[in-house]
């Protein structure tokens, strides 16, 4: 039990404690550090596969658009291959895959590429998988490059070209 005793000075009660409380107290407090260690370790066997698994899937987004990149490119000069005038689906098959040589095979592997070459209109598409760095996820890349085929005319009747 607490006894409570009066200050002369001021009008404020003073509690003198019991010391059975004040051992009880610290027990409870022991009790309770005890109780919370470990809880860090714990914690981090949670949150560090969370963590590791955010970090590969930025890695793996990254791939992806580095990829994606490759793709866009490699079928952009394929199409100025394939619409120039004398120019071929061959021509633009043959320029993609000297594109996808010379940029590597590491984050766009399984290329395929397909030319054609209309009377008015010039289209290539290359297609493939970006590189996995998860092994549940696999992400397929495409990218497609039209254009209109070039053609040389001549003034007729005095018009401008």
């Amino acid at each position: 039990m607490s006894r409570l005793r009066r200050s002369n000075n001021n009008n404020n009660f003073n509690a003198v404690r019991c010391p059975c409380r004040t051992n009880t107290s610290r027990l409870v407090a022991q009790r309770m550090r005890a109780d919370q260690q470990g809880a860090v370790t714990a914690e981090l066997v949670i949150a560090m596969p969370a963590i590791l698994l955010l970090i590969l899937l930025v890695a793996q987004f990254a791939l992806y658009m580095h990829a994606n990149h490759i793709a866009q490119a490699a079928a952009s000069q394929a199409l100025s291959a394939t619409r120039v005038d004398g120019g071929s689906a061959p021509a633009g098959t043959a320029e993609a895959q000297r594109i996808l040589s010379q940029l590597g095979s590491g984050p766009l592997q399984g290329t395929r590429v397909s030319a054609e070459r209309g009377q008015t209109q010039a289209s290539v598409t290359v297609s493939g998988t970006a590189t996995n760095i998860l092994p549940f996820i696999t992400l397929s890349v495409t990218a497609e490059a039209v254009g209109p085929v070039e053609k040389w005319t001549t003034a007729q009747d005095g018009a401008r070209p």
